[in-house]
């Protein structure tokens, strides 16, 4: 079993999905004229135009926060410092690449997802892939396997995944032992996901903030100490990038070895393209009132998660001198030797608090993606949610208490299929991406507030469900 699963991970992760991934986020790039660039100030716009949620769903922020409770896990301080010791600062530089290009790819998805979106049983949005995989290109048993394989991954394996972080860096840190540091993640992670995507969007509208800035002070205050080396680092950076510098240490392969190793903890990292993101964006009420301007949110997303906190992980440990002898250290433990340095043996405790954060976050923003994609799978089966909830605590136990390097290879394997899946979607539904940017363009570039009604675009009529894009809004 495992050397099958070790065959199909090389195959998606060493050749599909590092060409598919970059491929489609070259394509998304070029196709809406490097929309990235052009309006990146409107992101924040966006953002911060939307915070408050309706009857219907959740705020703009609410989603971006949810969102950024899955992508911003312990990947952006464990797996930084993987990319680092494998590839050198070069995979620093790739992992920017990445994101530039995921920002579009990240744009396009959670576009389509709003487009697509529905109301569950209670009025409320949901959607995702699944959802624009069967309505946009008439392919149900496709959406059906992509909605069976998010689960798997998301909503089960990885919540074993990061309570196995959490316990291994909490018995570090403070000998909590694992059974009881699993004990209360499930009393804690209980609370919020039988609350519902509302309840997990609340829960991150204030933990994600919170975890996230101060993580970046930290970083900002090894900046500022260190501010004469910052030109330096970054020069190693870009100089290992295209091969003017040879790595030390740890790292081999050159320029290849830095591109290959940035690009995969970047598209592993941002989640573009995957199909995970998607879900929680379906859920929102955006303002204004058009599928894309969800898009742009999401897209700032991606921006968040790799420029702003993976680029922080990698410049506390480049300035931390721990970094020359990297080849003896990684992942985690590189994080926390290079902490240590700065602001000494508190080190240890923040990257123990940053972890525990980062995959409490992540345990209830995968949940979220995942009752998403159980919601279309149910077709009326009312114990399906109750009966992922409590699938997902026990794996957040289990989690605490096991070695998970084979379970997270199959949730790989896992996550491959469904990116698979969720690209080729993307790019048959790419024209309608496409005319939804230009629509929502003109009105902004005519001085007017961007507004979709399905009754003034009759091609889409026939795909998308009826009473969602009306002139209708529900405040509460």
């Amino acid at each position: 079993m495992d050397t099958i699963i070790g065959e199909l991970n090389h195959y998606f992760w060493g050749y599909i999905l590092l060409y598919g991934l970059l491929g489609v986020g070259i394509f998304y790039t070029l196709r809406l004229g490097f929309l990235q660039v052009r309006y990146f100030g409107h992101f924040f716009k966006v953002l911060f135009s939307s915070t408050k949620e309706d009857k219907e769903g959740i705020s703009s922020f609410q989603a971006l926060c949810t969102s950024l409770a899955s992508r911003v896990g312990t990947g952006n301080i464990a797996g930084v410092a993987v990319a680092l010791n494998l590839g050198g600062p070069g995979a620093i530089f790739w992992m920017w690449v990445v994101a530039f290009l995921g920002m579009a790819t990240a744009y396009a998805e959670s576009t389509l997802a709003q487009l697509y979106k529905i109301h569950d049983d209670k009025g409320q949005f949901r959607g995702g892939p699944a959802n624009y995989i069967k309505a946009g290109l008439k392919m149900p048993f496709l959406a059906h396997l992509f909605a069976i394989s998010l689960i798997l991954c998301f909503g089960l394996i990885f919540s074993a995944v990061q309570s196995n972080s959490i316990a291994v860096a909490l018995q570090a840190a403070f000998t909590i032992p694992p059974w009881a540091t699993g004990a209360i993640l499930v009393a804690v992670s209980g609370l919020v996901i039988f609350g519902g995507i509302r309840k997990i969007a609340h829960v991150a509208e204030w933990i994600v903030p919170f975890m996230a800035t101060a993580y970046v002070l930290i970083a900002l205050y090894v900046i500022l100490v260190n501010i004469t080396e910052v030109p330096a680092i970054f020069g190693e950076i870009f100089g290992h990038a295209f091969g003017f510098e040879s790595a030390a240490g740890g790292a081999t392969g050159g320029v290849m070895a830095a591109m290959m190793n940035g690009v995969r903890r970047g598209l592993f990292s941002n989640e573009a393209g995957m199909g995970s993101a998607p879900n929680i964006a379906a859920c929102a009420s955006p303002d204004p009132h058009h599928p894309s301007s969800q898009g742009f949110v999401q897209a700032f997303g991606v921006f968040i998660d790799t420029i702003v906190i993976c680029t922080a992980t990698a410049l506390i440990i480049m300035l931390s001198g721990v970094y020359e002898f990297h080849g003896m250290l990684t992942g985690t433990a590189l994080t926390e030797a290079a902490v240590d340095v700065h602001i000494g043996d508190l080190g240890s405790y923040f990257i123990a608090l940053a972890v525990l954060f980062f995959a409490f976050t992540s345990i209830i923003g995968n949940y979220s993606y995942a009752e998403n994609a159980m919601m279309f799978l149910e077709h009326g089966w009312k114990p399906g949610i109750l009966l992922l909830r409590i699938g997902a605590l026990a794996m957040v136990f289990w989690g605490t208490l096991q070695a998970v390097s084979t379970v997270f290879n199959l949730a790989d394997a896992a996550m491959g299929f469904m990116a698979t899946i969720n690209l080729f979607a993307i790019l048959l539904l790419s024209p309608k991406v496409s005319y939804l940017t230009k629509d929502y363009l003109s009105q902004l570039n005519a001085g007017k507030v961007p507004h979709f009604d399905i009754a003034e675009h009759k091609e889409l009529t026939g795909d998308v469900a009826e009473g969602i894009w009306t002139e209708k809004r529900n405040t509460i």
